[in-house]
């Protein structure tokens, strides 16, 4: 059998896919299809031969799908000659059902539908993703892997909200998390740096792109994680506010006679950097910052106080930690923040070396100091290969 994964990501006009080799990690082939409904539909794909960009009208995932599979064959590698293993497919909310990647079927189909209130923008789209390509490779073995499952093994003294206990019961509010790929594939790595068993580490990891999160991982499992019952809750992030008061939802529909559905928009799109600074890409914030803009450093030093005090707080909950790990865009590129964040918690061990840490090295390493008691990695996150490995380990389980 072949080791070979396509990986697709479904979302609500767009599908990202991946070609990745399970065993080494090798993205044999990849590429993105934007505004899918629209006149001005693009494919971008990237094959043995180098990148190449066409627009076409793609009126839905199914036209999306195909035009993946005529790409393929046109400018390679081909699909034919490759032998795929499984279709491994992104799913963001598996709500407390999955703690596993499991085999697609008709019930799981049910399930996930069942689940689209707790991610209505989301799980809808990963749906399509998914009836698709049943449509179009019947015979081959499709996984889904949930961005939740990984927390699912949270304890329900950290998952558990302050509320009425019906409202867990009845409407589903608990602490879910997200992010779970990465965090899994970042908290192994991080292991297999220190040469050390999964089920030895303790690990903070922080993921630190437009969406931001940090988790506690301790053994190989999450303990703690800062997104919620949806990825609002938390770290500030490029257009989300991150942690705040709950009753600011109500003083803002009274005082301003706001509907709810405008508050909540407001804090998922116009909020975090965007809503203090009026720019949500990192690097044109640190433009800013370097320019002497006063919203901007004020953003930056919020963004970053945020992002300690959470690993203060799973310092505390994990009792000892082996290591920090920064991955995704900021995490990974970002010297300055990963200083702003530790500098001065020399206390807790953590010692960052100024030279390592300023080195852009797209490799996974560490850059504290030698003599640090707490490890400090920068380790770039690769979802799509988490995905492919445990829907190929799902495939092979059934054999």
């Amino acid at each position: 059998m072949s080791d070979c994964v396509l990986v697709i990501n479904a979302g609500s006009s767009s599908l990202k896919y991946s070609l990745v080799d399970a065993s080494t990690g090798t993205s044999v082939a990849g590429g993105l299809v934007e505004r899918i409904g629209e006149s001005n539909g693009l494919l971008r794909h990237r094959g043995p031969d180098g990148e190449s960009e066409r627009e076409q009208r793609i009126e839905s995932h199914d036209d999306a799908l195909r035009a993946v599979l005529r790409a393929f064959a046109s400018e390679g590698p081909s699909l034919d000659d490759i032998e795929l293993a499984a279709i491994g497919h992104r799913v963001v909310h598996g709500g407390d059902r999955f703690a596993d990647p499991v085999l697609i079927d008709d019930e799981l189909i049910k399930a996930v539908t069942e689940l689209i209130p707790l991610a209505p923008l989301h799980n809808p789209a990963n749906l399509e993703g998914m009836e698709v390509a049943q449509r179009i490779f019947p015979d081959l073995p499709q996984v889904a892997v949930f961005d939740t499952a990984f927390h699912q093994t949270l304890p329900e003294h950290a998952y558990t909200y302050a509320v009425p206990a019906a409202w867990k019961e009845d409407h589903r509010v608990r602490r879910y998390g997200f992010h779970g790929t990465s965090h899994a594939f970042v908290s192994g790595e991080a292991a297999r740096l220190l040469d050390r068993e999964p089920a030895e580490v303790n690990v903070i990891v922080l993921h630190l792109g437009n969406g931001c999160s940090a988790t506690a991982v301790r053994g190989g499992q999450s303990v703690d994680t800062s997104m919620g019952m949806t990825p609002l809750e938390g770290l500030v992030m490029g257009t989300r506010s991150g942690d705040l008061d709950p009753a600011l939802h109500a003083h803002l529909h009274r005082e301003v006679g706001w509907s709810l559905e405008e508050i909540d928009r407001v804090l998922n799109r116009e909020s975090g950097l965007k809503g203090m600074a009026g720019e949500n890409d990192f690097r044109e914030l640190m433009k800013l910052v370097d320019a002497g803009d006063a919203a901007a450093t004020l953003a930056f030093e919020v963004y970053c106080y945020r992002i300690r005090k959470y690993v203060g707080a799973f310092y505390a909950a994990l009792g000892r930690v082996d290591a920090i790990a920064f991955t995704a865009g900021v995490g990974q590129h970002s010297p300055r923040m990963r200083e702003q964040v530790l500098g001065g918690l020399e206390a807790l061990g953590i010692r960052l070396d100024t030279d390592r840490n300023q080195d852009d090295s797209q490799e996974a390493r560490v850059v504290s100091a030698e003599d640090s008691p707490v490890a400090v990695m920068v380790i770039p996150t690769n979802e799509e290969w988490e995905i492919a490995r445990q829907s190929l380990g799902v495939v092979r389980a059934q054999k």
